[in-house]
């Protein structure tokens, strides 16, 4: 670039800027200045990072090259889960920022809502575009939208609530508009921009930002706005302080972080406000006696030296526990889970039987219980998932029982119950993500949308809710709650199954 032309450029940038500014927050401003063609930012609630994005998309339509009209043409995609958050934050954001600078149109039939707008510019030219809106409470049909336009850049508003299939369609989208042949001028960048508040580690994002780290992709994180003190708060609780760093704060003030913190789960301020990795959930956890940090051991548990036990539950989503019981102090150790999604228990069964020989070379396989409705078979086929099971020579029968309060109290039992060395009878090994999960709230009963705390009757049926039924059925099998024993653990007469 010639000093003339740079010279040109920053002129311009200073004049945007100054119209548009920009908040007191240091990683937005390197934000808004990037110019890489995927960029990222992630950040508490309050932090500015809807104000930044929009902020940049600005700047992209200032310094979109002009055709021979004088005209610098875009096209932009936004998007945001559901229609209601569409409307309610992200029309109405992109309203405020470009106030006077375009119109607002909801659509109509096939046309999904769009910000038309246009506005002059120091050096003469003209910055004229649209900005389309698209929510995604139906995943197949927003992609089957946004496949078809012609974008120079995107938008993705709150990236943690958005399928990584919605990003990978965007990215074929952009760089699509303006063209030569479509106006006399190629775009002079083209790309994605997403906010996002912090998410689970098993999230697309996570992978991206911290262990893939993708050519061409850029990761913003900001301060959290509050630091914790461990145990230093009500009840064994986290004391929270105010970052001294936290972005934005001189807008929103101290108050809008502390006020009534003493109410809400540590879990969900690490991610919501202290910009943290983590999970959160909103509805009533079905074994709210456990607590990750009691529960969870700090390493890995490994196998011992004795038999295995397995729980298990089937439908199209199957899953499998493995316990493992202390003869000494009687706890038991959930030392691994095998868990698969959109699969027939035919094709499981070899799957998890292959597992098992590769981790668990010669242990025997002591007993292994599943869901009673897995002894009957479907309207299509007489064999049993319990039956299929068994062919792939995997132990397995029906639980005692699948009286819910019974399959409750055979894992929350051991869950308050301590043994002889003061630890919980019940340990987790870190190995089982998705029972970590599903335990801390993601096997939850739902909230239900009434004045009040209001749940439903039945836990959700989710990714989360597999495995913990299947370690209900496993423990209730090894003798927890009062159901009569299909077993007894301690019993010389179990039959042994070498794994292979």
């Amino acid at each position: 670039m010639s000093v003339a032309n740079r010279s040109r450029k920053e002129t311009r940038y200073r004049e945007v800027r100054a119209i548009v500014g920009f908040p007191n927050a240091p990683t937005i401003e390197h934000f808004v200045q990037d110019r890489h063609r995927q960029a990222a930012i992630m950040g508490p609630y309050g932090s500015a990072k809807t104000s930044g994005v929009l902020q940049r998309m600005r700047m992209h339509m200032v310094e979109q090259a002009p055709n021979s009209q004088g005209i610098r043409p875009t096209r932009w995609l936004a998007t945001r889960t559901t229609y209601k958050e569409l409307t309610s934050t992200t029309m109405r954001d992109t309203e405020s920022l470009f106030q006077g600078l375009g119109r607002m149109k909801l659509g109509s039939g096939m046309e999904p809502p769009h910000f038309d707008f246009a506005w002059a510019n120091p050096d003469g030219t003209e910055s004229r575009g649209q900005i389309m809106f698209i929510a995604l409470d139906r995943v197949e049909d927003a992609i089957a939208s946004i496949a078809g336009l012609k974008l120079t850049g995107a938008w993705v508003n709150e990236a943690s609530n958005t399928p990584k299939a919605v990003i990978d369609t965007i990215s074929k989208r952009v760089g699509r508009y303006p063209l030569p042949t479509e106006g006399g001028v190629k775009w002079t960048w083209k790309g994605i921009l997403l906010d996002t508040n912090a998410m689970d580690e098993d999230h697309w994002y996570f992978k991206l930002a911290e262990e893939q780290k993708p050519r061409g992709w850029v990761f913003f994180r900001q301060p959290g706005a509050l630091i914790e003190h461990p145990g230093e708060g009500l009840n064994g609780k986290s004391k929270w302080t105010i970052n001294p760093l936290a972005e934005n704060l001189a807008n929103v003030g101290e108050d809008y972080y502390l006020d009534g913190l003493e109410g809400i789960d540590d879990d969900w301020i690490r991610v919501k406000l202290a910009n943290e990795y983590g999970f959160t959930v909103d509805g009533k956890p079905v074994h709210p006696e456990y607590v990750d940090s009691v529960h969870c051991a700090r390493e890995e548990i490994p196998p011992m030296d004795g038999p295995i036990y397995l729980g298990q539950d089937y439908g199209r989503t199957p899953a499998t526990v493995v316990v493992q019981r202390d003869p000494v102090q009687g706890r038991y150790f959930a030392i691994d889970e095998f868990c698969s999604d959109g699969i027939s228990a035919q094709s499981y069964a070899p799957e998890l039987k292959l597992w098992l020989d590769r981790r668990y070379p010669g242990l025997r396989i002591a007993g292994g219980w599943g869901d009673p409705a897995g002894g009957a078979g479907n309207q299509t086929t007489d064999i049993t998932p319990i039956q299929v099971m068994e062919e792939h020579g995997i132990p397995v029968e029906s639980a005692p029982s699948n009286r819910p309060l019974l399959r409750r109290g055979a894992v929350s039992g051991p869950l308050r119950r301590n043994c002889m060395d003061g630890r919980p009878a019940l340990l987790i090994s870190p190995r089982c993500k998705m029972l970590r999960k599903g335990l801390m709230g993601g096997f939850s009963y739902r909230r239900m949308r009434l004045s009040g705390e209001h749940y439903t009757d039945e836990p959700d049926k989710n990714e989360y809710s597999h495995i913990c039924e299947a370690l209900e059925y496993a423990l209730l099998g090894m003798g927890e709650s009062t159901a009569p024993r299909s077993v007894d653990w301690r019993s010389e007469d179990v039959p042994q199954y070498a794994i292979q």
